[in-house]
């Protein structure tokens, strides 16, 4: 498969700090990744950087000929407002956005996909209840639905199944593993090493630093998971601001002294 998002030496940083330091290689088309680590370790970080939402401090992405509209991405639980008062329906049909003509207005086509996608994630009759109604569970499969209707090239999902129960994260893994066979690109950061293992074929493991990225099955090593939770352990939070002179040091980064 050819590489469709490459990764050269980035480095994304808040305030100036750090986040994710010097990270390279690449995303393949119609690959299915994890990005796992230890907490903190700079995944939603990642995940807003190869999306657009955060810019890199050092070394670049190379998105090739994907546009904005081809990135659907799901943010974390805790960064969605559900005050907001709208519908089930409305919700989903936010996907389709890219449809609507000049007044905002969807087609009857829309409308059906929105209820198929909805029927799709097990939630066929709730078109009308508001989302602030609705359990963690069901309202992550609205968002699904959502996705659904967005039919992007690229998914990035970041913790999609926290907080959800076990039925709706077997129902939503189906749907990811469905984007995979209709050959999309599909990056989720998750915290379940044993998902990981059992769902996703390829995995950038990541402690700020990369520790490895290829085949589950040789990144997820107990020698791999051992060095990602040191590194992160060790890292410091008021590093400076890093360079491509940087070096690690047990503390975090240090700057090279030049030579005399």
């Amino acid at each position: 498969m050819s590489a469709l998002i490459r990764l050269s030496n980035l480095t994304v940083a808040y305030e100036r700090h750090p986040a994710v330091h010097h990270v390279s290689g690449s995303f393949a088309e119609g690959s299915l990744t994890a990005i796992a680590g230890p907490n903190g370790a700079g995944k939603s970080t990642l995940l807003k950087a190869i999306v657009g939402e955060l810019r890199p401090a050092e070394g670049s992405i190379d998105r090739g000929t994907l546009m904005r509209n081809d990135f659907g991405y799901l943010p974390q639980a805790a960064d969605i407002v559900r005050r907001f008062p709208i519908s089930v329906a409305d919700t989903v049909m936010l996907g389709a956005w890219k449809n609507a003509g000049a007044f905002g207005q969807f087609s009857r086509k829309d409308a059906e996909r929105a209820r198929e996608a909805l029927d799709l994630v097990g939630l066929s009759g709730f078109e009308r209840r508001h989302i602030g109604s609705l359990s963690a569970g069901q309202f992550q499969r609205v968002l699904f639905a959502r996705l659904l209707l967005q039919d992007a090239r690229v998914i990035l999902l970041d913790e999609p199944f926290t907080a959800i129960d076990q039925r709706t994260t077997r129902d939503l893994l189906d749907i990811v593993l469905r984007w995979s066979r209709e050959g999309r690109t599909v990056i989720a950061v998750l915290h379940d090493f044993e998902q990981v293992r059992a769902y996703f074929p390829e995995t950038l493991l990541i402690a700020r630093e990369l520790v490895g990225w290829g085949r589950t099955q040789d990144v997820m090593s107990a020698t791999n998971l051992i060095r990602a939770r040191a590194m992160a352990e060790r890292w410091d939070m008021e590093a400076d601001e890093c360079s491509a002179d940087d070096v690690e040091s047990e503390g975090g980064l240090v700057k090279r002294e030049p030579a005399e």
